[in-house]
C-alpha cells in the first residue's frame, strides 16, 4: 500500500487572491508531491510499507526521523488544505464562544496565532489544538512538527509557516500571509474538530510514543 497524494477540495485557483494558483500549485504540486514520493521511496521494502499514514507517524517518532519527518509533512499539509475554504466566513456562534472562553476573543487568538507564527525560527507549523485538559491553546511547532504525535493533542486548525507557502506571493512578508490567511480559514472544519474532540476524550487515546495508529473519526 502506498501513500497517495490526496485530492485538493477546492480548484488550484480557489484561493485567490490570499493563495495565487501559481503558489497553490508549486504548494501543492511540487512540495506535498515530494513528501508523498519521499516517503513511498522511504519505507518501501520495511515493515512500515503496508501501514497507514498516521500508523507511520506514530512507529517512526524517535526512532526512524527521516520516515518520521516525510510522514508528519504528508499528514500536515494534508491537514492544512482542509483548513482552507475559497470565500471563508465567520466562525459560529458556538465556536466563537468557544474561542472567547480560552482566548478572550476571536481577535485574540488571531493575535496569538500570529505572535506564534512570528517568533518561530525558521520553518514549521502554527496550530490551534486542544490539549489534554481540554483547553485551546496555540502553538508553534518546527519543521514537521505535529502536535497529535507531538504532545498528543488535537489539531484543530494549522497554518503553514514554511516559507515556501507563502514566498511566491508574499516574499518574506510572513505576517501579511498570516493577516490573509484569517480570510480563507475553513471554520467548519475547525469545528467539525473539535466536536470529534467533545464525542471522545483524547488524553487516553492519543499517546505519542506508544499509539501505533488514531481511530478512524480522526483520520482525514
Amino acid at each position: 500500500m502506498s501513500i497517495q497524494l490526496p485530492i485538493l477540495p477546492y480548484s488550484l485557483d480557489a484561493l485567490e487572491p490570499q493563495i495565487s494558483r501559481e503558489a497553490l500549485e508549486v504548494h501543492y504540486k511540487k512540495h506535498h508531491q515530494n513528501y508523498v514520493d519521499t516517503l513511498n521511496e522511504l519505507i518501501r521494502g520495511t515493515s512500515l510499507e503496508d501501514k497507514s499514514l498516521e500508523e507511520i507517524m506514530f512507529l517512526s517518532f524517535e526512532r526512524k526521523q527521516k520516515i518520521h519527518n516525510n510522514a508528519c509533512q504528508v499528514w500536515n499539509h494534508t491537514f492544512f488544505w482542509n483548513c482552507l475554504i475559497p470565500s471563508g466566513h465567520e466562525p459560529s456562534k458556538n465556536l466563537t464562544e468557544v474561542i472567547e472562553e480560552n482566548f478572550g476573543t476571536v481577535e485574540d487568538l488571531k493575535n496569538e496565532f500570529a505572535t506564534a507564527a512570528k517568533a518561530l525560527f525558521g520553518s514549521g507549523w502554527v496550530w490551534l489544538v486542544k490539549d489534554k485538559w481540554g483547553k485551546l491553546k496555540v502553538r508553534s511547532l518546527g519543521n514537521a512538527g505535529n502536535p497529535l504525535v507531538d504532545l498528543g493533542e488535537i489539531p484543530l486548525l494549522t497554518c503553514d509557516v514554511w516559507e515556501h507557502a507563502y514566498y511566491l506571493d508574499y516574499k518574506n512578508e510572513r505576517a501579511k500571509f498570516l493577516e490573509n490567511f484569517w480570510e480563507i480559514v475553513n471554520w467548519e472544519f475547525v469545528e467539525d474538530n473539535l466536536k470529534k474532540e467533545n464525542r471522545r476524550m483524547a488524553p487516553q487515546i492519543f499517546q505519542p510514543k506508544s499509539r501505533a495508529s488514531v481511530p478512524n473519526e480522526y483520520r482525514m
